[in-house]
C-alpha cells in the first residue's frame, strides 16, 4: 500500500502557490483527479458530488498549492475534490488586467472547437465563498463574475462517462487580450506572456521594468500600478470580449431568483 507521505503536495510537486511565486503561474496541476486534504492529494472514490457546486478551474485554481493558500487565508480546512474533465467550448485566455498578486492571470474564453483537459472543483458553501472572494466576485470593483456555463454550449465530460449539465467559471470583467486580429489569445504561461508583452509595449516597460522578474516585483501589492497597467491594455487597444459575457447576465438573473450555488460570498482583498 502506498504510504500517505507519498501523497503530500510536496512529494507530488504540487505545493508551490503562484500567489507566493508569481512566475510559476498558473502553478503545477495534478496528473489526475484527487482530493485536496490539507497537505495531501488523495485518491477519489467518485467524480460527482451532488451536494457541492461545480466550478471550472481555468488558471491557478487548478493548482493545489494555490487552492490550499486561498483556503488557509480564511481558515478553511475541509477536503476539496478536484476532478479532471474533458472540456469542449472553453479555452484559457489572457486576462486584460494586472493582478496585485504580481501576474497576468488566465481567464476563460469562448472557444467552440477547442477541447481541453481542465479541472472541475466541487466546492462546499464555505469553499465557494473563499474562491468567490479570491476572484473579487462579491464586490462591484472586483475582477471576475461567477457565471454558469451550460451544456451543450460547454461540454464537460468526466472519466466515468458522466457529462455534466454545466459548471460555473469566473468571467473577467475587464475582458481579455486579443492576438492582434481581435481573437482572444491563449495564455502560454506567466514568463512567456510577460516577456511578450514587455517586448511589444514600451509603455509597459516604463511601468513594470524590462524583464518578467521586475514586472512581478513591481506589481505585487501595488494597487495603483496594477490599475495603470490595466488601463494601458485598453489604451493600446489590446482588449476584447471573452465571448462568455452573455452567461454573466443569465447567472445574475438566476441568483436574483435564489438558484442553488449562488449564495453570499466573503469580501475579498481585491486582486
Amino acid at each position: 500500500m502506498e504510504h500517505p507521505t507519498d501523497r503530500t503536495l510536496r512529494a507530488l510537486g504540487l505545493a508551490e502557490a503562484p500567489r507566493e511565486h508569481p512566475l510559476l503561474y498558473p502553478g503545477a496541476w495534478p496528473a489526475d483527479s484527487g482530493l485536496l486534504d490539507g497537505d495531501f492529494f488523495l485518491p477519489l472514490d467518485r467524480l460527482v458530488y451532488a451536494d457541492r457546486t461545480p466550478v471550472l478551474a481555468i488558471g491557478s485554481n487548478a493548482c493545489p498549492g494555490q487552492l490550499r493558500h486561498k483556503m488557509l487565508e480564511f481558515g478553511i480546512l475541509s477536503p476539496l475534490p478536484m476532478v479532471k474533465a474533458r472540456v469542449t467550448g472553453v479555452d484559457a485566455g489572457v486576462s486584460a488586467h494586472v493582478s496585485r498578486m504580481g501576474y497576468v492571470s488566465a481567464s476563460p474564453v469562448s472557444a467552440p472547437d477547442t477541447v481541453r483537459e481542465l479541472f472541475v472543483l466541487w466546492l462546499d458553501d464555505e469553499q465557494l465563498a473563499v474562491i468567490d472572494a479570491s476572484e473579487g466576485a462579491p464586490v462591484p470593483g472586483g475582477n471576475f463574475d461567477r457565471a454558469w456555463l451550460p451544456a451543450p454550449e460547454v461540454r464537460i465530460d468526466l472519466a466515468d462517462g458522466t457529462r455534466l449539465p454545466g459548471a460555473y467559471a469566473y468571467v473577467n470583467r475587464h475582458g481579455v487580450l486579443h492576438d492582434g486580429t481581435g481573437v482572444p489569445r491563449t495564455h502560454p504561461g506567466q514568463r512567456e506572456i510577460l516577456t511578450e508583452l514587455l517586448v511589444a509595449l514600451p509603455r509597459l516597460r516604463e511601468l513594470f521594468g524590462v524583464v518578467p522578474e521586475e514586472f512581478c516585483e513591481r506589481a505585487r501589492a501595488d494597487r495603483r500600478l496594477c490599475e495603470r497597467g490595466t488601463r494601458l491594455f485598453i489604451e493600446e487597444k489590446l482588449v476584447t470580449a471573452s465571448g462568455l459575457e452573455r452567461y454573466v447576465a443569465a447567472s445574475a438573473r438566476a441568483q436574483h431568483k435564489g438558484s442553488p450555488g449562488t449564495g453570499a460570498s466573503l469580501s475579498p482583498p481585491l486582486m
